[in-house]
């Protein structure tokens, strides 16, 4: 049986290898980010960004038909085959747990053992903290005085929503530029190009509750194409860090917030700034809903507006099955030792203060 189906095994025996790897890194994070982080993944990146990125295309568009080609070349042959029924099944599922095995260790070679990493409040020697309710006010009342200034400092603007007209070409580039600039100042090694995509059809992460996506096997960034000019920024960054080696979402988002804080744009600094006032913003309703509302009110109309034009591009898309995703990326993140689920995504609040008193800003 083992000659018959050797590959199968191999396979599977390779994704076991990787599952039992993460699992004894996970308590020495400081062999991942030495070994791996900075060593290991650092060659995938060059692989990867100086072999394919330079196709003006998502590799995802490559890589999704291939793998389903392969499926339906592999289930035709299963059905095809003239074995016995018992060595038939024997076979298929084998061969299913040696696709999910291929899958699990390139996941993990490519990106996943990211995940055990050193975590960045450590590196950076950040003290983070759970904001209470006076913290977190303050820290709104700050972006609101931040996005204030940097609307007017836009070209072009005025008391209506920003459009795709106010952004630059290149943003990619610059949102790039940006990230590497702010992981280079951290002692972070920096190499390779990632590619922060926009990926087609419109809504297809906006319908399960979700903007963007990194793809360790493509080693490449998306960003919905649905999403409304305003959010790409922060998105886009975000999906970049990921892959410069961060698997942490509170993270990336908190590398994305001081990319595009720092951009040389305001347009681009602005877009930051508002996202972060948004995710400050729904915690302090859930707090003080009243005081929220009127700060609210207070906001300049060219504010309002863009934050009701963001709001509208996202009623265009409603979810799809969204206790299911919710269920099955909590229990993904989780599994990657992210305790705290889909909640990690709000950690940026907690490392945004920290960098703030430890900048003394």
């Amino acid at each position: 049986m083992f000659q018959r189906h050797k590959k199968q095994l191999i396979w599977v025996t390779l994704g076991v290898f990787a599952i039992v790897l993460r699992q004894m890194t996970g308590t020495h994070p400081e062999w991942v980010e030495q070994y791996y982080s900075r060593g290991i993944f650092l060659g995938v990146r060059g692989l990867i960004d100086y072999g394919l990125a330079w196709l003006p295309f998502p590799l995802l568009y490559l890589f999704v038909p291939l793998i389903l080609i392969w499926l339906s070349v592999r289930i035709r042959r299963f059905f095809k085959n003239r074995i016995p029924l018992k060595e038939k099944l024997i076979g298929g599922g084998l061969s299913v747990l040696a696709f999910v095995g291929g899958v699990v260790f390139f996941f993990m070679v490519l990106w996943g053992f990211n995940y055990g990493r050193v975590p960045v409040e450590k590196v950076m020697q950040l003290e983070a903290y759970p904001l209470d309710v006076a913290a977190l006010e303050q820290e709104l009342l700050t972006e609101t005085r931040i996005i204030t200034e940097l609307r007017m400092a836009i070209p072009g603007s005025d008391t209506s929503a920003l459009t795709e007209k106010h952004f630059p070409i290149d943003m990619e580039q610059q949102l790039r530029d940006a990230v590497e600039k702010q992981l280079a100042l951290y002692q972070y090694p920096v190499f390779g190009q990632v590619r922060g995509r926009l990926l087609y059809p419109k809504g297809i992460f906006l319908r399960f509750s979700s903007a963007g996506l990194y793809f360790p096997l493509t080693g490449e960034g998306h960003a919905d194409a649905g999403l409304h000019p305003l959010q790409l920024p922060n998105v886009l960054a975000h999906e970049m860090a990921h892959g410069y080696g961060f698997g942490d979402e509170g993270t990336c988002n908190f590398w994305a917030y001081l990319a595009c804080a720092d951009a040389q744009l305001p347009i681009l600094a602005y877009c930051g700034h508002l996202a972060h006032w948004r995710t400050l913003a729904v915690h302090f309703r859930s707090y003080k809903p009243e005081e929220y509302k009127r700060l609210r009110e207070s906001l300049p109309p060219g504010i309002l507006a863009d934050i009701r034009a963001i709001n509208r591009n996202i009623m265009e898309y409603p979810d799809i099955m969204p206790r299911f995703r919710e269920a099955a990326y909590e229990a993904y993140l989780k599994s990657q030792g992210i305790s705290e689920g889909i909640q990690n995504y709000d950690r940026v609040v907690m490392l945004v203060k920290a960098w703030r008193e430890h900048k003394g800003k």
